[in-house]
């Protein structure tokens, strides 16, 4: 009736109750946090389904009423009645459930860090940069992120020509990432005698919050080979292979340690082999980071705009979606920040309904 994929969510109630299971009968702390986590993650999936489910049966019920010939009037007007009512019921939850079963973008329930930057307009770029970063803020407040300053870079009137910030919470990413891209601003600054409208702009970059680096370097990827040490300490040190080489074969690492004792030396060695495979994957990181960031925000000019705000009018327009709402105040304050979110979330939902029916 709805056209959605039975055997699929007949999958995810059967995961539910089987996660359900598994947490009742006593696992270790580690997978009781993770399969924990993913049962508060179906349930209320689970939940639109089987009510779906219900609101379609009830439908097929009140249909044989309608179609049964031994039906009185007042039964049958009754069943068409409650149709009337069941079924946009229906259509919110089919709706509801296409929006569940759409692919998931794993950094979507990540927390944040937020990048501010002035772009082209001098002091009153820098100005709209602690405009935004004060709106950023007190939306993370209303919302009951926190949120934590981790760098600022100020201008001489008092903006900022920079500010990196973290927010934390359940979701951050998921509703901040279409902030990304070159924020425009039109007003008359508070230097400008002339009474002059300006352009000026910042950009914003919006990075899902890495998990800290775990190394695990499986005893496989490693080759060691002793070898005879150098240098002064004896005829022990010449004459036995106490010096250990260590290589790490998926990355190349080699890392020698030349002690006299070789338990010493294959400790040693480990010890900064995984310190510098860390050191690795923290730079791959923070390189990928860093190409996320430059396609994100552009160069920072005014015609690379996602969105204008315009003082004169009070209006904010975004313009990937072309709507415009006349609320800036609002808007800058956090308070109405939403209704641009909402309205984003919902043009990419839709985007990926049309790939999934394409597809």
């Amino acid at each position: 009736m709805t056209g959605l994929p039975t055997e699929k969510l007949d999958r995810l109630v059967e995961r539910w109750m089987s996660i359900q299971d598994e947490l009742n009968s006593g696992v270790s702390q580690a997978t009781f946090v993770k399969l924990s986590k993913e049962f508060s993650d179906l349930k209320p999936v689970v939940e639109a389904i089987q009510e779906l489910r219900r609101t379609e049966d009830e439908l097929a019920g009140l249909d044989q009423m309608i179609a049964d010939p031994d039906a009185g009037k007042d039964m049958i007007e009754m069943a068409y009645a409650e149709r009337a009512e069941l079924q946009p019921k229906l259509e919110a939850l089919t709706q509801q459930m296409r929006v569940s079963l759409l692919p998931k973008n794993a950094a979507d329930e990540k927390s944040a860090i937020l990048e501010i930057r002035a772009g082209t307009g001098g002091d009153e770029a820098a100005l709209f940069a602690a405009d935004l970063y004060r709106m950023y803020t007190r939306y993370a407040e209303l919302r009951g992120w926190k949120a934590e300053l981790i760098s600022i870079s100020e201008s001489d009137l008092g903006g900022y020509r920079e500010v990196i910030v973290s927010i934390t919470g359940q979701g951050v990413f998921a509703r901040l990432k279409f902030e990304s891209g070159v924020h425009r601003v039109q007003r008359v600054p508070a230097t400008e005698a002339s009474g002059r409208i300006h352009t000026s702009a910042a950009t914003v970059a919006v990075l899902p919050e890495a998990e800290d680096v775990d190394v695990d370097i499986r005893p496989e990827d490693v080759r060691i080979d002793t070898m005879r040490a150098g240098g002064a300490g004896g005829q022990h040190v010449n004459k036995t292979d106490s010096a250990v080489r260590m290589t790490h074969l998926p990355t190349g690492i080699v890392v020698v340690s030349a002690e006299k004792s070789q338990h010493q030396n294959r400790r040693l060695a480990m010890q900064v082999l995984k310190a510098r495979v860390y050191e690795l994957e923290r730079s791959k990181l923070a390189n990928e980071r860093s190409e996320n960031r430059k396609s994100q925000v552009g160069s920072g000019d005014r015609s690379q705009r996602i969105r204008t705000y315009n003082f004169p009018q009070g209006r904010v327009t975004d313009h990937r979606i072309n709507l415009t709402l006349y609320n800036l105040d609002e808007v800058l304050q956090g308070n109405s920040l939403d209704q641009l979110v909402d309205a984003l979330i919902t043009d990419h939902q839709a985007s990926l309904m049309a790939e999934v029916s394409a597809a």
